[in-house]
């Protein structure tokens, strides 16, 4: 009897693996997140010293993700994942040993703070490119939304939900001890990675000649560039944090609070509504084929996913606003999923970390400034307009790059799910 779709990478020895020590390792960031904050308040900050403890992880992060994915097309993938979980432990072991010795100082947590974020820039592209390594193209969808499953779930969820019940039991450097044990189980468990997985990507056929940092990113800069589908979807992508990003994060409690007389509960409550809206998106891709129109679904979930928050600011009613969350969020998940995927099987493998430390990059570059300019923009500007125009630009951004790239017809040329469908990596770009 055949697997259902969903959990038909868990057939596979190495993807157990890999999954096993990042369901791991995200609920301890989950816990992180929590035990971070509370520490900070035990040795007496507030929220400036906060604000640089968190700006320590984004700089660190937002800095590094480019040559992150330059390894991840240079160094052996698994070696890289090990190496950044193995300074994740080393990093919290020693927040959590200086926090019970009673020596932790600010310093120490936005240092720490920093190389983790370095250690995240480097996970992400090699993590991304490892996969298509150690599955067949056919469980590549499966496993990316598993993933998109966990994230929610586990780093949103239950992390932080775990994390505060240990700092109101005992202490934030007990929930910084707990944060190293995960970091340190997934460490133990990756090293049972099989070592099929140790050569340098592109080393099975010929040695790599040696290139320069900026050659390397030109490279990958380069295939971004002449690759429509590719390009238009970093363009759409740019739009959308640049719109979106600041107005849910900065001015939706405003909204609650002025229109719906809410709190920072109903808040967290309804951004664990939009979590739980991406966590059974996810679920339900994974369990399902690769559509064959697979850029038209894409496009079509992320530009109509926002529509329901063009009415945001107009919305005096919890549940109609709860239900604009939760599309987004499950319209959201559909098209990352898919476009995770897209990356794993039509980028050429030799590329596949430059590729994704871009799409990250142009992610992370523009969220600071969308949250900046949010501030500003309700100062003159009526939150409702704010919405409507977030919630209006990003289809209209979504229909201009389906029919600029010409995606109907990349999508037909490219066949996924069929025996005709090229290789990875084979296809010429248009």
């Amino acid at each position: 009897m055949p697997l259902p779709r969903a959990i038909r990478p868990f057939s596979h020895r190495e993807y157990r693996v890999l999954i096993g020590a990042l369901a791991v390792s995200i609920f301890g960031s989950g816990m992180w997140a929590v035990a971070m904050v509370y520490q900070v308040i035990h040795i007496g900050g507030g929220p400036l010293e906060l604000s640089l403890v968190a700006a320590a992880g984004s700089v660190g992060l937002v800095a590094f993700v480019l040559a992150g994915g330059i390894a991840a097309d240079r160094v052996p993938q698994r070696l890289l994942i090990i190496a950044v979980e193995g300074t994740n432990l080393a990093v919290i072991a020693t927040v959590s040993g200086l926090a019970m010795a009673g020596w932790l100082q600010l310093w120490h947590l936005v240092a720490g703070a920093f190389v983790l974020g370095v250690g995240a820039a480097f996970f992400f592209p090699a993590y991304s490119a490892i996969l298509p390594r150690i599955l067949p193209p056919e469980d590549l969808l499966a496993a990316n939304g598993m993933e998109g499953t966990l994230r929610p779930t586990l780093q949103q969820a239950a992390g932080p939900a775990v994390a505060g019940i240990v700092v109101a039991a005992l202490s934030p450097s007990h929930a910084v001890t707990g944060v190293a044990g995960c970091h340190l189980l997934a460490f133990i468990i990756l090293n049972f990675l099989g070592q099929h997985a140790l050569a340098a990507p592109g080393s099975a056929t010929a040695a790599p000649a040696k290139t320069s940092f900026f050659s390397d990113l030109r490279e990958g800069v380069s295939y971004t560039v002449r690759t429509p589908w590719l390009l238009w979807t970093l363009l759409w992508a740019c739009i959308s944090v640049l719109f979106l990003i600041g107005p849910i994060e900065v001015l939706l409690p405003f909204v609650i609070r002025d229109q719906l007389g809410g709190d920072s509960r109903m808040f967290g409550f309804l951004l664990a509504v939009m979590g739980v809206g991406s966590a059974v998106a996810s679920l339900v891709t994974a369990s399902v084929r690769l559509p064959r129109r697979y850029l038209t679904v894409m496009m079509v979930c992320w530009g109509a996913g926002t529509l329901p928050l063009a009415a945001v600011g107009l919305m005096d009613s919890f549940w109609l606003l709860a239900l604009a969350l939760f599309i987004f969020g499950a319209t959201g998940s559909v098209g990352m999923v898919i476009w995770g995927t897209l990356l794993q099987r039509r980028v050429p493998p030799h590329l596949l970390g430059r590729v994704s430390s871009l799409d990250f990059f142009v992610s992370l570059a523009l969220m600071p400034v969308s949250m900046a300019l949010a501030g500003p923009a309700a100062a003159v500007l009526p939150i409702w307009l704010i919405f409507l125009v977030a919630g209006g630009v990003c289809p209209v951004m979504a229909v201009a790059a389906l029919l600029v790239a010409r995606m109907s017809v990349d999508e037909i040329a490219h066949p996924l799910d069929r025996r005709d469908a090229l290789p990875a990596g084979a296809e010429a770009t248009t």
